[in-house]
């Protein structure tokens, strides 16, 4: 009985919580995405500043600290959707090799607005590996990424902040996620 009376008293507080607003942005033919208000998009010295790779992402958007940011990336693939289910487990092992230890809070394949994307949810952390006295301090990130797959190209759409700020953005992410629009 009081475990009832709590889910009842914890979906009432939660049904509270204000979502997080978010503006729709066109980035290309047949794809919008929900950008968080009072985000910005990075011009294109700042994108070469912080993501410095031969494809530059189709478009970055940053909190004014510029702290957390929001990108859609689009690369070529030779696998198709219909291989998502060995593809999560390729892009999860990915993800474990780019840093020194992922905590994984989610991973799945999910639909979202008819489109199917596979989903992960993570807190990064890397490690100053140096063999020198000075060590840094690690850098811990939460992130939501989520990819899918179009024809010939494979879009990436990544949600980074800082782990300590985790509690702050978590629904922010997640609602970001939720807001891709993709037509075939």
């Amino acid at each position: 009985m009081k475990f009832t009376a709590f889910l009842l008293l914890f979906f009432a507080l939660t049904a509270f919580v204000p979502k997080p607003k978010l503006t729709t942005v066109k980035l290309a033919s047949g794809l919008s995405v929900g950008v968080p208000v009072g985000f910005s998009p990075l011009p294109d010295d700042g994108i070469a500043v912080k993501y410095p790779s031969p494809r530059k992402p189709l478009a970055v958007y940053s909190n004014p600290s510029g702290r957390v940011d929001y990108s859609v990336a689009v690369r070529p693939t030779t696998f198709e959707s219909f291989d998502y289910g060995v593809l999560i487990k390729i892009y999860k092992s990915s993800i474990q090799r780019l840093y020194s230890k992922v905590d994984f809070l989610k991973e799945d394949i999910r639909t979202v607005n008819g489109r199917d994307f596979i989903y992960f949810e993570f807190v990064s952390t890397v490690t100053d590996a140096r063999r020198s006295g000075a060590q840094l301090a690690p850098i811990k990130r939460y992130q939501a990424v989520q990819y899918a797959i179009e024809g010939t190209q494979l879009y990436v759409f990544t949600f980074v902040a800082p782990a300590e700020e985790q509690a702050q953005w978590q629904a922010t992410a997640q609602a970001v996620m939720g807001a891709i629009v993709m037509k075939k």
